[in-house]
């Protein structure tokens, strides 16, 4: 069973006791996630984005505030419950279990600072006691123009990328958005939207942000969910993302809008992925029926970038956005399989586009349908992508498999042990982290390749480590052909390593960011550079001083799993440097500060939750101790 993600609604219905835990909300468990391959007969369907007003973090958007509300915690589950079939023959049966990178002692070219963290998420957003105490954050960085953007969910900070300073205060990302708030503390609590599962790109072709969410409409009496939801695409009006966003819909309720809409459905686009070319900009997400079981595989949604960039304030976009159910109408090469979290390239500033075929956007996706072990990975192409700028888009479709290395599905793995006074609360231990799955995770194109890398299991199971790749497209009189040209394992002995991202330059200088965690290691921010296809050793560059105390490190009082984040951020700014943001653990206290301190740790945390993230600016080629 693949674990794509796990976000489950709880209350705590006292501050002071945390036994007495409440449902707001059901838990939703639902489904999921040679030659060149032309989609036949592809199957696109068109839609228009309809204006949802705008935001930043100027927005306006207010909601009253009830300290004394109660403290809630939101998630969803969603597992491949519809998934049936196995492996096909001649899959690995040995798990990677590669020599460790080691651990470097110094960090050369990079400096960091602490992101936003919990206590901003839960408290310190413009609209005051209007949050959700949730975990894991997720990370949605970019940064260019002497930005930088941190995203998580479900809070906002901004930075200045020369002196690390934050600019005005945490922005809830509702109010990003331009949505009213997730919850008023009021009694009764009155609740709004969810978003969830933020993204961000800056755009060096047109100077412009974008950010996506996905939103999740609730009752706003019972806060139980609908089942209407809907990607926002927000792009700033100017080089400055500190000033005003335009905010479009996609409404992903029925797929692709059709009557009557896909199987099982209503339906939501999970963990919305995103890319651009010179012509276009990509969502690509995980369609899940939102109250039965069930996985619909991946759909991907091309729209005009232009049309983005230059839309009216306030007015829909007539061009068309071009939907493929990719999971549905494009068979895989094993019975049963589903196509899921097919990743859309991004270009860093100053890079090449890829121009052959009318303008090429890249995809990258993992094949391991049965959460098992693989050693094939997926190369995409969709052609064509010039015509999304006239009124009829006339797309292709195409993908290839090829070899790659081996790689398969992590399981939980230990973190040192510390001071966990939720835990000491509740009376129960710290226990392991979840180590993701191995879907493909941020695709980046640069000097003519595609670089990107999976979570994997390592030796008998207990560790995780990633597998990274660098695939050499290529558009030949129409056709796509691919290889790995080169692929490697990122490991520390006796540690994991888990939640990777690649940031890559425009010549091709790449860093992967990931989180750092075992026995000998609090969860921390973590970093290799690879050059040549060969990864240094591993530099911790946001150490953590805690084991993770969120509530859904303990089960056995809330359910669910561990979580650990569902995704990491790695980007190049127009200088060449890399930065990345991970999740980390910023803060420690023990059980007592944490009651004389109305369970915040000196303002660190909230009661629910400890998570932290950390930013690393990284020259990738600085000279790299011991490499």
């Amino acid at each position: 069973m693949r674990l794509l993600s796990n976000k489950k609604r709880v209350a705590l219905l006292g501050l002071t006791s945390l036994a007495a835990v409440a449902t707001i909300a059901a838990t939703l468990f639902i489904g999921h996630g040679a030659p060149a391959r032309a989609a036949t007969g592809l199957q696109v369907s068109f839609t228009h984005l309809k204006a949802a007003g705008t935001g930043g973090i100027a927005s306006s958007v207010t909601g009253a505030s009830g300290v004394n509300g109660p403290e809630i915690a939101p998630q969803f589950d969603k597992d491949d419950t519809g998934l049936q079939g196995k492996p096909p023959a001649g899959a690995p049966t040995t798990a990677p279990n590669p020599r460790g990178n080691g651990v470097a002692a110094n960090n050369p070219g990079a400096v960091g600072f602490a992101g936003v963290n919990h206590f901003d998420n839960r408290f310190g957003s413009n609209l005051g006691n209007n949050q959700f105490s949730l975990e894991p954050p997720d990370q949605g960085l970019c940064v260019g123009n002497g930005f930088v953007i941190d995203a998580v969910n479900d809070v906002v900070g901004i930075y200045n990328a020369k002196t690390h300073a934050r600019i005005g205060v945490p922005t809830a990302l509702n109010s990003f958005f331009g949505l009213a708030p997730a919850i008023i503390r009021s009694n009764p609590p009155v609740f709004g939207s969810e978003a969830t599962d933020p993204k961000c790109l800056y755009d060096a072709q047109t100077h412009r942000f974008f950010a996506t969410t996905l939103i999740l409409d609730q009752d706003p009496v019972s806060g139980a969910f609908t089942g209407n939801t809907r990607v926002l695409i927000a792009v700033s009006q100017s080089a400055d993302p500190t000033g005003a966003f335009n905010v479009f819909s996609i409404d992903t309720t029925n797929g692709d809008g059709t009557v009557p809409g896909h199987p099982g459905c209503p339906c939501l686009g999970d963990q919305p992925l995103i890319g651009a070319d010179a012509n276009g900009f990509y969502v690509s997400t995980n369609e899940f029926p939102f109250f039965q079981d069930g996985f619909n595989g991946a759909q991907l949604y091309a729209m005009s970038k232009s049309a983005l960039v230059n839309a009216a304030a306030g007015a829909d976009i007539t061009n068309a956005v071009a939907s493929i159910n990719v999971g549905q109408n494009i068979p895989t090469p094993d019975a049963g399989g589903i196509w899921y979290s097919i990743q859309p390239a991004t270009t860093p500033p100053g890079g090449s586009f890829e121009r052959a075929s009318g303008g090429t956007e890249y995809f990258l996706s993992a094949l391991d349908f049965f959460g098992t072990l693989d050693n094939r990975i997926t190369a995409w192409a969709l052609t064509n992508t010039s015509s999304l700028n006239s009124s009829t888009p006339n797309l292709g479709l195409q993908h290839v498999v090829i070899g790659s290395e081996t790689y398969g599905q992590p399981g939980l793995v230990p973190q040192k042990a510390g001071n966990t006074p939720l835990g000491d609360l509740l009376g129960l231990p710290e226990g392991p982290i979840n180590a993701n799955d191995d879907r493909m995770n941020q695709v980046v194109f640069a000097d003519g390749k595609l670089f990107s890398g999976v979570n994997t299991t390592i030796g008998d199971g207990s560790r995780a480590g990633i597998a990274y790749f660098t695939v050499q497209p290529k558009m030949d009189h129409g056709t796509l052909t691919a290889k790995t040209s080169s692929q490697g394992y990122v490991s520390v002995d006796g540690n994991s390593v888990v939640y990777p991202s690649i940031g890559v330059n425009k010549d091709g200088d790449a860093v992967m960011s990931f989180t750092l965690v075992g026995p000998d290691f609090f969860p921390s921010a973590a970093y290799v550079t690879i050059s040549g296809g060969h990864a240094s050793k591993v530099h911790v560059s946001g150490s953590g001083v805690g084991p993770q105390d969120g509530f859904e490190e303990y089960p056995q009082a809330f359910g669910g799993r561990p979580r650990w984040g569902d995704y990491s951020a790695a980007v190049a700014d127009e200088s060449g440097n890399v930065w990345l943001a991970a999740e980390s653990i910023n803060q420690s206290c023990d059980l007592a500060t944490f009651e004389a301190t109305n369970f915040t740790c000196g303002n660190t945390r909230s009661q629910l939750a400890n998570w932290g993230t950390f930013i690393t600016s990284v020259n990738p080629n600085a000279d790299d101790e011991g490499d």
